[in-house]
């Protein structure tokens, strides 16, 4: 079955455009425990060359004014940062990080739905970034810090699937976070909304495994690596004599 390949290159430059969550606080312990952090360090990991990394979260963020806790963030929303704050950076990897205040405010999902879109279509259309949208984190305390506090697990479900219904409509990569956090409320910080730093792991951890399995560019350099070893060479040697054609990669076991 054909796989689409959505990167053959190395990753130049990454935003991640968010929350708290993605902006980090108090309830991490440095600010390299921060999702977008580890995704950065697993990528450069990866790559000849690091992958540049901008952090754009703000805190108590929300979509766009008209949400319903836009007035008592404080803060500039999404759509009104996106373009300084992405497009002017021009990545070649965009992770696009909200709903969970969102989610916790009441915000309608079709309008949320529609803020987002905008954003995803208008950064997609400015730089076409590798865009990954990532579902509403895990969370648990449902009844604090008003008016954030009118969301719910369902809640968080039915958002969770109208992200993903976006995803697939622009062809971006879906980053399931809350399914890979398994409702684990020890995930959690005492503070009830944001993840701990075993938690950021996790999620730190599904996006760069969502991206391992469609951006092969991630796998150039250990390609490149592993072929200029005495078993590379032997295996892609044997390879040749079987198969007659050329070969983009080995399998040690065979």
């Amino acid at each position: 079955m054909f796989k689409k390949d959505y990167c053959d290159k190395e990753f130049r430059r990454m935003v991640v455009l968010g929350e708290s969550t993605v902006q980090g606080g108090g309830w991490l312990q440095s600010e390299d425990q921060r999702f977008g952090d580890v995704v950065a360090k697993l990528i450069t990991l990866c790559q000849a060359e690091p992958v540049e990394y901008f952090n754009a979260g703000v805190s108590a963020s929300v979509i766009s004014p008209r949400s319903p806790g836009y007035d008592d963030s404080g803060k500039p929303s999404a759509m009104e940062r996106y373009r300084e704050s992405v497009v002017d950076r021009n990545p070649d990897l965009f992770l696009f990080c909200y709903g969970l205040n969102d989610m916790r405010c009441g915000t309608p999902i079709p309008q949320f739905i529609e803020d987002m879109e905008t954003i995803t279509r208008e950064v997609k259309a400015a730089c076409n970034p590798v865009t990954v949208l990532t579902t509403v984190y895990h969370m648990t305390g449902w009844d604090r810090y008003a008016p954030f506090n009118v969301g719910s697990i369902q809640a968080t479900k039915d958002y969770n699937a109208a992200i993903g219904a976006l995803a697939e409509k622009h062809d971006c990569i879906l980053a399931d976070v809350w399914e890979a956090e398994g409702l684990a409320d020890h995930l959690i910080h005492p503070d009830g909304v944001h993840a701990n730093a075993v938690g950021s792991l996790l999620i730190a951890h599904k996006i760069f495994e969502i991206l391992a399995q469609n951006c092969s560019g991630l796998s150039r350099r250990t390609h490149e690596v592993d072929a200029d070893t005495d078993w590379g060479r032997f295996a892609i040697s044997v390879a040749y004599r079987e198969r007659g054609n050329e070969v983009k990669g080995y399998d040690p076991g065979e």
